[in-house]
């Protein structure tokens, strides 16, 4: 195998991007970009620390963040697995991407920042459903703000190729594979909807 193991012969091999791909990049949201921040309820948060990287999805029922100024974005903490990887990650080391998504829009966009976490009761209160509070809202500092091109949502057929989840195998049938029948799938597959409507928040 013919490595690629520097950035000039990986430059030499791509050439030069476009003037659209490099002018895009702000390092605080503009209009459109805010626009976009606002009608997404769904993102991928990916984070780096000393035990490696992490990549987690981040939904809500509204806008998966809150925008407080032009360069800081707010996501609670919701409810989940609580191995908090990717929490552990943002107090060791900060750097974090999001990659935003609207179903039926193409294009991604895209944030490379710094994070902190904190537990503050006024910010955490500005999430609050009902009596819930997310226990820790992560604090995004923008560095790079911009679009993605369309091709990779277009060339998968993300939002138009129908119900490709048939026939899946389900976390159930995942957790019985790995402890060699120790959990039961079954089960554990049949409880997790009212498990979930109950710790949705």
């Amino acid at each position: 195998m013919d490595w690629i193991t520097s950035t000039d012969a990986l430059h030499a091999h791509y050439g030069t991007p476009s003037q659209p791909a490099t002018v895009k990049v702000t390092p605080h949201l503009t209009a459109a970009y805010r626009a976009w921040i606002e009608r997404s309820r769904f993102c991928v948060l990916t984070t780096v620390g000393p035990d490696g990287t992490d990549g987690s999805p981040r939904g809500d029922d509204g806008p998966v963040v809150a925008i407080l100024d032009p360069q800081t974005l707010a996501m609670p903490d919701w409810k989940g697995n609580d191995r908090i990887d990717s929490l552990r990650n943002i107090v060791r080391d900060g750097r974090v991407s999001l990659m935003f998504m609207v179903p039926g829009a193409n294009n991604v966009l895209r944030i490379n920042g710094t994070a902190r976490l904190t537990a503050d009761p006024s910010l955490r209160q500005r999430f609050a459903r009902d009596s819930a509070l997310p226990r820790t809202v992560i604090v995004i500092r923008t560095a790079e703000v911009y679009s993605q091109c369309a091709r990779a949502l277009i060339r998968s057929g993300l939002w138009t190729s129908g119900d490709q989840s048939v026939g899946l195998p389900s976390v159930g049938d995942m957790l019985r594979e790995i402890t060699a029948g120790g959990i039961d799938g079954q089960a554990y597959d049949a409880a997790w909807p009212g498990r979930a409507a109950k710790t949705m928040w």
